[in-house]
């Protein structure tokens, strides 16, 4: 009698593991829009536009933000301020959509799929891709607004921990920047143009009026920018969003 108990219990808390990992497959599967950059709407995407002055100087730097299911962008634009559909500095000339497959929903603790589950529940998990935007939302609406500590950057990579994609908790600045770079696809090839041109310019005037040392200056500006920001992600944890 006290066997077949035990085995109903087993049976049914192996039923509730099972089930909680099918309701989770089936949030991730729901399907979203197509693409439409005439309508500005990237389906849980990154998406990324040029910044005036910095991209000019430094066109690897721009602004980023993260799209709703439906495809609306949410960005972090400043102080205390997270845009819906109303994308800063321009329309989105980059975009890399994500799949939903390699994110992580639980339901609870023994739902989860990502391996960084107490990490995960730490940071701040939801049961869907939006959830988990809003919260984001929420927390960055307290935030100041600060390009060396406190940018869009962070606020990416804080959606991106919550929604543990890719199986990682430890999305920051840097490695959001470097997704994009390296995975991203321009919208159109005008989008090449008016991330580059500016800076092509400015390069050529700089080169014409004061030569060589211009090149050494604005590669000094670069190496420096790079720099902090590897020494404050991981020299100094917690002083970058």
């Amino acid at each position: 009698m006290l066997t077949e108990v035990f085995s109903s219990m087993e049976a049914e808390a192996d039923f509730d593991v099972e089930d909680s990992r099918s309701n989770n497959e089936l949030q991730e599967l729901w399907p979203v829009g197509e693409i439409d950059p005439k309508r500005g709407r990237f389906p849980c995407c990154i998406v990324w536009t040029p910044l005036p002055v910095v991209s000019w100087l430094a066109p690897y730097i721009g602004h980023v933000g993260i799209c709703q299911e439906d495809g609306s962008v949410l960005d972090f634009a400043g102080s205390n301020l997270v845009s819906m559909d109303n994308f800063a500095y321009g329309s989105v000339a980059r975009y890399l959509q994500l799949d939903r497959k390699k994110c992580c929903f639980p339901a609870n603790l023994a739902a989860h799929v990502c391996e960084w589950s107490y990490k995960h529940t730490e940071v701040g998990t939801a049961t869907s891709w939006d959830g988990a935007l809003q919260l984001g939302t929420r927390h960055f609406q307290h935030k100041y607004y600060n390009l060396f500590t406190c940018n869009c950057y962070s606020f990416v990579a804080n959606c991106l921990n919550r929604l543990a994609h890719g199986g990682s908790a430890e999305w920051n600045v840097l490695n959001v920047a470097a997704l994009v770079w390296l995975h991203g696809e321009w919208v159109d090839k005008m989008s090449i143009v008016r991330s580059f041109a500016p800076f092509v310019t400015v390069t050529c005037i700089g080169v014409f009026m004061a030569g060589w040392s211009f090149l050494i200056g604005i590669s000094a500006f670069c190496l420096l920018l790079i720099g902090w920001f590897v020494f404050a992600v991981y020299c100094m944890k917690g002083l970058v969003c």
